[in-house]
């Protein structure tokens, strides 16, 4: 790759700085040889609506995960790790942003009709790290804008190919399969595939979902093999196992669990293609990688959903089941092997953790993330940078807010499914919840409101969500601190 003159030098300098940064603070590994003297690498897979017991080193059944397992035994395993939203376009816009969606204003999603996106004023991971020379590529959904403005090439990878919105909305919806192909373009037009900003396949089919996961996977090896020699961050948005549910030839049929087994373990031996393609240049000691779900489990679909148990609820919803999603982290030699933490952190702190350990600057605007490296690193008597973690709604309201081993819940409606089989979604009961307290350390499945017992606890918590009412305004009513959505 050809880079600037300023670029190089500001490279070399860092890689001598870098690595006596991590030596005087303590954080730092004990890396060998020349990995230590280079800046790291940053790889994060992001599932889409893997639920929080859908791997082993979580508790999932009927199928194995050996590459994940092993993340976990090699590296961090977070049980009390949060996303920014119960569903996909804001929870990615908080991972990509280091915001709670509604202070960059990502209310919903986007789909094929939506004339908005990230705002290109935000600055995403990306261009974080491209104020460092790093080399960036995002392989698979996007879903934070279709419009080339908002596209992965113009929100700062230098690679993107996949596609820009969930995988069912195209014309096979289970909505509208009974309707004749012109009815249904009028609902959704056909799935498009990226390469960089040019649509490179109009229609996709489910024959290409079936390999798309694979060509994710070796798309992303291959960028590992032509930028080992320079930093560079890959950013690969699993579009599975999010329904239509799709799998290769190679491991259909191969778990106990069905369709859903099998495309997990298809995931898994794509994070384990990572691995060796790290290993095989020589970078897999400078290299942090991170997997995780942008929500959790799309319960309705029952068979071809996953699993948040023990949590309550999934995806869509604002208990824990829709919020809190599995997390491993691994860095060899960086990352102390084999660790478990309890403390509460998130998507939302990724931004800001990488700026730290790349010595990117952080944007000027506001961002509600927090350096958790001492978590990662395992510091002794590391505690959550967080004083409250805050859940909003697709309409921009405060819904709940976690502090320490409490979660105080408003009084809302919610929906609780009635599982489908066979691809095809259930019926959706609903139902409500008054306000309520849980004790999620003695109640981690939320079944025991302790309100009454605990009435200054409930106060705290009020006066910390009128706080960020002031900040960012709930609903409709924007507050001073919520930024403009891409138009």
């Amino acid at each position: 790759m050809v880079r600037s003159i300023r670029t190089v030098i500001a490279f070399s300098f860092l890689q001598c700085l870098v690595p006596v940064l991590w030596a005087q603070d303590g954080n730092g590994g004990n890396n060998a040889g020349n990995e230590s003297t280079r800046l790291p690498n940053f790889i994060i897979v992001f599932c889409d609506d893997m639920g929080y017991a859908d791997i082993g080193p979580f508790g999932a059944e009927g199928y194995q995960t050996p590459h994940l397992d092993r993340m976990a035994e090699e590296g961090i395993k977070f049980t009390d790790f949060y996303v920014g939203r119960s569903f996909c376009s804001p929870s990615r816009a908080a991972l990509m942003t280091g915001c709670i969606p509604t202070r960059v204003g990502v209310g919903g999603n986007f789909g094929p009709k939506s004339t908005t996106g990230l705002n290109p004023d935000e600055m995403t991971i990306a261009e974080l790290l491209k104020q460092k020379g790093y080399a960036t590529a995002c392989f698979g959904k996007w879903h934070l804008g279709h419009l080339p403005k908002f596209l992965p090439p113009n929100q700062g990878f230098d690679e993107f190919f996949g596609i820009p919105y969930s995988n069912d909305m195209w014309p096979f919806h289970p909505n509208v399969r009974h309707l004749p192909m012109e009815e249904r373009l009028k609902r959704w037009p056909h799935l498009p595939l990226y390469e960089g900003t040019t649509v490179i396949n109009a229609q996709v089919m489910a024959e290409d979902q079936v390999t798309l996961t694979t060509r994710l996977f070796e798309r992303a090896v291959k960028f590992i093999d032509k930028h080992s020699d320079e930093p560079f961050f890959i950013y690969l948005p699993s579009p599975q196992p999010h329904v239509p549910l799709f799998v290769s030839e190679k491991f259909a049929g191969k778990t106990e669990r069905g369709l859903f087994g099998d495309v997990i373990r298809e995931i898994d031996w794509g994070v384990g293609q990572l691995i060796d393609a790290l290993k095989a240049n020589g970078i897999d000691g400078n290299t942090c990688m991170v997997f995780s779900s942008d929500n959790g489990p799309w319960l309705s679909y029952g068979d071809h959903a996953g699993s948040a148990k023990p949590l309550r609820e999934g995806k869509g919803s604002n208990f824990e089941g829709g919020f809190r999603v599995p997390c491993l982290m691994r860095w060899p030699g960086t990352i102390p092997a084999g660790r478990v933490c309890r403390e509460i952190a998130g998507t939302i702190d990724l931004l800001p953790t990488f700026a730290r350990l790349s010595g990117a600057p952080l944007p000027n605007n506001t961002i509600d993330g927090k350096d958790i490296s001492n978590l990662m690193f395992g510091k002794p008597g590391a505690k959550t940078p967080h004083d409250v973690f805050y859940h909003y709604d697709g309409g921009n309201r405060l819904m709940a807010l976690r502090m320490g081993k409490w979660k105080l819940m408003f009084a809302q409606s919610y929906n609780s499914p009635i599982p489908g089989t066979g691809g095809i979604p259930g019926k959706r009961g609903p139902k409500r919840i008054e306000l309520s307290l849980f004790d999620l350390e003695s109640d981690i499945g939320e079944t025991t409101n302790v309100a009454d017992e605990h009435p200054e606890i409930v106060e705290q918590l009020r006066g910390y969500a009128e706080q960020m009412r002031k900040d960012l305004g709930h609903g409709s009513e924007a507050g001073p601190g919520r930024r403009a959505i891409g138009r």
